[in-house]
């Protein structure tokens, strides 16, 4: 598990920064946070300025007042877009922002271990963390929207891609470390018959309890393994169809609003299920969220499963590719078949990326070659197997075309963006109102000029 000081830096900058007390006031208690920059009626502090830059040092990624300049005008820029937003009609529902605050959660609840480490690790309560952060997460997403409605039909033409690959002087094309195609096949062991009727039985009783007057979020924030709603008693936002489970969602529509469904199995566990109400084409729920045990008989079946597809795939009875598409758990891979892949799209990624398992583990490979069965640590903390198949290696080099050429394009296209964006800043803020502390004149940012 990663440390807690790691995690700190990987939570702040995950989510975004926090303007903490302590920043806000001196030893005597004197308030020393002040208004730095304003674009209309949004403001930017100081320690907003010093947290994301301090936060940046640590991350070993920015060390410079010319730095801090860059910093502060992605903020003015981001609240400039806020501004627009409103004035364009952009906007993020409350739902939205919810669903990405319990996806957030629940990930760095996994990485910290429970959510009692993460309330001992900042002194104060989820739903507290939750309120402080709902704001910063919901103009994030607005500029993100912003961006996406400017710059989501930007595309780049073959002759683009070669314009711009022959604009970057030789010296300066980036180099390349080693780069691997690495694929994997992933099966997590699922629980048995048996300890999925314990977990069935004990969602009974809660259902029970339930019908007799006892108050469902109660029960959910005492029972569920859910962390992402359990601190809300269960509560789920408003989801689209296609955005949950299919079981889930079935047994949720097929719900009268206040009635509490059976035991429902998904791929994450046993569920008993509310309904709230229904919207249209979206719905509300509450669940209760239990996951049965996984016993060692059950993952000694995963690996006996797994070691027959490698059989199957050395003997060239089946195609590794066909197999990962068809047999792999791992949804983020399954679907390219089951390579791992760059931020572009690209199947050849650097070593320095892969992690720490696969690094070790191609290392003793041949090229070509499939390993045997192997367990390793899911993000979330729990086992799982894989077999993995080492494609191929490209050894260090210069940029080209002919083996670069998606990440060329990928910097032609955001090039583009970048141009297309910069002279939208241009106009739009004409009509807005910018004002910058006179302590930053030296920035000269470019964006008030």
């Amino acid at each position: 598990m990663k440390s807690l000081k790691f995690f700190k830096h990987l939570i702040i900058a995950f989510l975004i920064s926090i303007n903490f007390a302590a920043f806000s006031q001196n030893s005597n208690g004197v308030v020393v946070d002040k208004i730095i920059a304003k674009v209309d009626d949004y403001i930017i502090l100081k320690s907003d300025l010093e947290n994301a830059y301090q936060e940046m040092i640590a991350r070993g990624a920015f060390s410079s007042e010319e730095d801090k300049c860059k910093i502060l005008e992605s903020l003015i820029i981001n609240k400039l877009m806020v501004a627009k937003a409103e004035i364009d009609s952009v906007e993020v529902s409350d739902d939205e922002v919810n669903s990405n605050l319990d996806r957030r959660m629940t990930y760095f609840i996994s990485q910290v271990g429970s959510e009692e480490r993460l309330e001992e690790f900042y002194g104060k309560s989820l739903d507290q963390f939750r309120a402080e952060l709902f704001d910063d997460i919901k103009e994030q997403l607005v500029v993100q929207k912003m961006q996406s409605e400017i710059t989501s039909d930007i595309k780049v033409t073959p002759n683009e891609v070669k314009k711009f690959y022959k604009s970057i002087p030789r010296d300066s094309l980036p180099y390349f470390s080693t780069e691997v195609a690495v694929g994997q096949l992933v099966k997590i062991p699922k629980p048995g018959e048996v300890e999925q009727q314990k977990v069935i039985n004990q969602l009974n009783d809660l259902r029970s309890q339930i019908m007799d007057g006892i108050d469902f979020g109660v029960l959910a924030k005492q029972y569920s393994q859910d962390p992402g709603s359990r601190q809300q008693g269960g509560m789920l936002p408003f989801f689209k169809r296609g955005e949950l489970a299919p079981e889930y969602e079935a047994t949720a529509l097929s719900l009268a609003p206040g009635e509490i469904s059976e035991p429902v199995v998904t791929d994450f566990g046993v569920h008993i299920i509310e309904l709230i109400e229904k919207r249209g084409n979206s719905f509300k729920s509450r669940h209760i969220l239990m996951i049965p045990r996984v016993s060692f008989k059950d993952r000694q079946e995963t690996q006996d499963y797994l070691d027959s597809l490698r059989t199957l795939i050395v003997n060239d009875s089946i195609d590794f590719e066909a197999a990962a598409k068809e047999y792999s758990d791992d949804k983020q891979t399954s679907g390219s078949g089951g390579f791992l892949q760059a931020s572009d799209g690209a199947t050849r990624i650097s070593v320095k990326d892969l992690d720490p398992g696969l690094f070790f583990a191609i290392d003793t490979m041949k090229v070509g070659s499939v390993s045997t069965t192997m367990e390793f640590d899911q993000p979330d903390g729990t086992k799982a197997y894989r077999i993995v198949y080492y494609k191929e290696q490209t050894p260090p080099h210069r940029a080209n075309l002919k083996d670069d050429y998606q990440k060329i394009a990928t910097a032609a296209q955001n090039s583009k963006k970048n141009r297309i964006l910069s002279e939208w800043f241009e106009k739009a803020q004409k009509g807005i109102f910018i004002e910058v502390d006179p302590d930053y004149d030296f920035c000269n940012l470019p964006i008030i000029q």
